[in-house]
């Protein structure tokens, strides 16, 4: 999550109510960070400021809307007048909210922007997770990618369960050790590999790819149009 203002106590607040909300922040305090940042980090979203020390907000804006249309933005300011609002969306913002604002808004906001992106589970209802053309139901323990209904063991369900509650997060192998096993016992790294390669055949084969390997650091499950 890129997050883009010049108040380092505002940026600090909204880092850890992002970091709350499960997403990595990569905060930068001006516009010509935010455009490096953008293009080095490829964030899932953008908080952006509506004034900065170098570029205005708006161009700030409109760079990141011209390399890559479809990054969901939220515009932050402290001004309220109906213009400036009208402005900000016009050039491409996704959203707006004006300071000051609660925290609590700005994170349901982003949800909302990144379940329309298709960057964050969507959720029928509390036991439905959706990530693309993939569907887990907690509740009934079943998984479909693309209506076709897929057999999983317990253990391969509750992993499909992790990655899809982090989407496009990397997670490590201890991480899912902790939270599949609750445990953290010699020779684990190979048990995670072994149920990673499992679960790709059955939700992977025949199909675009949708969990991935991350070299040396672990794995993590993306929708089908970000390896496009």
């Amino acid at each position: 999550m890129l997050i883009v203002d010049d108040e380092p106590a505002l940026t600090e607040l909204l880092s850890v109510a992002v970091t709350e909300a499960g997403w990595r922040p990569y905060p930068v305090a001006d516009g010509h960070s935010a455009l490096r940042a953008a293009r080095g980090c490829a964030p899932h979203a953008v908080v952006l400021d509506g004034m900065l020390p170098d570029l205005d907000g708006i161009q700030v804006l409109r760079r990141l809307r011209y390399e890559n249309p479809r990054l969901p933005v939220l515009m932050l300011t402290a001004r309220d007048a109906l213009e400036h609002r009208i402005d900000g969306l016009s050039s491409g913002a996704d959203d707006y909210v004006t300071k000051p604002f609660s925290l609590e808004e700005v994170v349901l906001r982003l949800r909302g922007l990144l379940r329309r992106a298709g960057a964050e589970p969507l959720r029928a209802d509390d036991s439905v997770l959706v990530l693309g053309d993939l569907v887990l139901s907690e509740e009934t323990r079943e998984v479909r990618r693309d209506g076709t209904p897929i057999q999983l063991t317990a253990k391969e369900f509750d992993l499909l369960g992790l990655l899809l509650g982090h989407p496009r997060q990397v997670l490590s192998k201890a991480q899912i050790l902790e939270h599949v096993w609750s445990s953290s016992f010699d020779g684990g790294g190979n048990l995670v590999e072994v149920y990673v390669s499992s679960l790709r055949r059955k939700i992977d084969k025949g199909r675009a790819p949708m969990i991935h390997t991350v070299r040396g650091v672990g794995y993590a499950i993306r929708p089908v149009e970000d390896g496009r």
